[in-house]
């Protein structure tokens, strides 16, 4: 690499560690702990890229990006957080943060991220942001599930895709349409939700129409409305008026499921999925459970209960419960827990007592419905050919379902490693350098378990 980085982060273990690894790498590095000094260096025309984290002592480093934008258009900035929420993600994706990345980061990876800003020295323009924000969406993670949601969502949030948002109940589907229009550039138009209530009479679509004035419809668990009500919404997309809405769409029946069901119209299917978004069910994220119990303690303490806080014990009995509520159970539960934990620290039987009258915990890793994975596959491939009746799918199908199979895979066999390449490689029963060919060339984040902090 070549040219001159500049580091703002306050923990000196990161600006060292960061110095020197691009030292190495053939940079020059000055590195700050104050985004004054960083401000100053802009200023002065110091610098080819900049990475700053976002919490600083004298400010928020995702604010001074308009600043920078200004004073030195095309310079590309990298945001790293250690606030690991989908606001942080957004808010870099709105500023034209040329990327983001949460903390714990991998060092290769940023450096990899750091090698292309270098070579693009390009960016869009800032786009002003003109109503204020919630400044907090309980859509916490920082498991690599959570943090591809919220790169699709920053990539969609601003085009006129419909989407269809699938997941089990509870998963958060209606906070993460919310959040879509929220910070889109239809923020100020309305957002409706539909029901089934809303299409029971013929001009239901049109008084949908006169509500939503160009601003988001929501069809909350679309497989819930009757055909005859999906037949009018169909009709209600492909002649909007003069007014078009974006449209989205909530399941918590995966579509293909759905489509062989026939609780689903292929027709109202197809003009839904122009991005679909899969939320992990919270068994899915069990690392993101003490995250999520420690968030909800810490708002019912800015409500005025006592404070808490979960032992260790506490933490690692939560996330061995199979939550089949998902998010929302685990909110009422944290509530239930923090109401009548007898002292700051939440012991694990506290846990116990409250979790003891909760739906009947499962093993968090099981098999599902006793399908091998042969058959599931074969499954989801034979309902892919349904969906283009006696047509053929589009040439290319082998390398698409390998890829398809091999990215999941990969990425789930490094989460298992703890990011660990060499383990991973190991596991797989494949070349270590393989395995770094393909996490380059299918984009993969490789996130370490021990991890600068």
């Amino acid at each position: 690499m070549d040219g001159t980085v500049l580091v703002a982060d306050d923990d000196r273990t990161i600006r060292t560690v960061l110095t020197q690894a691009l030292t190495r790498a053939g940079c020059r590095v000055h590195a700050t702990s104050s985004l004054t000094t960083l401000m100053r260096w802009v200023g002065e025309g110091k610098g080819d890229v900049v990475i700053s984290d976002v919490m600083m002592p004298d400010g928020n480093g995702l604010e001074m990006l308009p600043k920078i934008a200004q004073d030195r258009p095309g310079l590309p900035v990298i945001v790293i957080s250690a606030q690991n929420t989908i606001m942080t993600a957004i808010k870099a994706a709105e500023a034209e943060a040329y990327d983001y990345l949460p903390k714990p980061f991998d060092l290769p990876d940023l450096m990899k991220r750091t090698a292309r800003a270098l070579e693009s020295r390009a960016r869009r323009p800032i786009r002003e942001v003109e109503v204020e924000r919630p400044e907090e969406l309980p859509l916490i993670g920082r498991t690599t599930a959570m943090q591809a949601l919220y790169r699709v969502v920053a990539r969609i949030m601003n085009t006129d895709l419909p989407v269809m948002i699938c997941g089990e109940s509870g998963t958060g589907k209606s906070l993460i349409a919310k959040a879509i229009h929220d910070f889109s550039d239809r923020r100020t138009l309305p957002f409706v939700t539909v029901t089934p209530g809303d299409l029971r009479e013929l001009d239901g679509p049109s008084r949908i129409m006169a509500r939503v004035k160009g601003g988001t419809i929501v069809l909350d668990e679309v497989t819930d409305l009757p055909l005859e009500a999906q037949g009018r919404v169909v009709r209600m997309m492909d002649a909007p008026g003069d007014h078009v809405p974006r449209f989205m769409a909530t399941s918590r029946v995966p579509p293909g499921q759905a489509l062989e069901e026939g609780t689903l119209r292929e027709d109202l299917y197809y003009r839904l999925s122009g991005a679909v978004i899969d939320v992990p069910s919270l068994r899915a994220r069990v690392e993101d459970i003490p995250l999520l119990a420690e968030h909800f303690l810490a708002r019912d303490e800015r409500d005025g209960q006592p404070a808490r806080h979960l032992s260790e014990q506490a933490a690692e009995l939560m996330r061995a419960y199979s939550w089949p509520g998902n998010v929302r159970q685990l909110e009422n539960a944290v509530r239930r827990i923090g109401l009548t934990a007898m002292a700051e620290e939440i012991s694990r039987t506290e846990v116990e007592a409250v979790l003891g009258n909760q739906p009947r915990a499962e093993p968090v890793m099981r098999e599902g419905r006793g399908e091998s994975l042969t058959a599931s596959v074969a499954g989801h491939l034979r309902r892919y050919f349904d969906l283009h009746g006696d047509a053929l799918p589009p040439p290319g199908l082998y390398t698409r379902v390998l890829r398809e199979i091999e990215l999941p895979l990969i990425e789930i066999a490094l989460d298992a490693t703890a990011g660990n390449q060499a383990k991973c490689a190991d596991l797989l029963g494949i070349n270590r350098n393989t395995l770094r060919k393909k996490i380059t060339d299918l984009d993969i984040n490789v996130t370490r378990r021990r991890k600068l902090m």
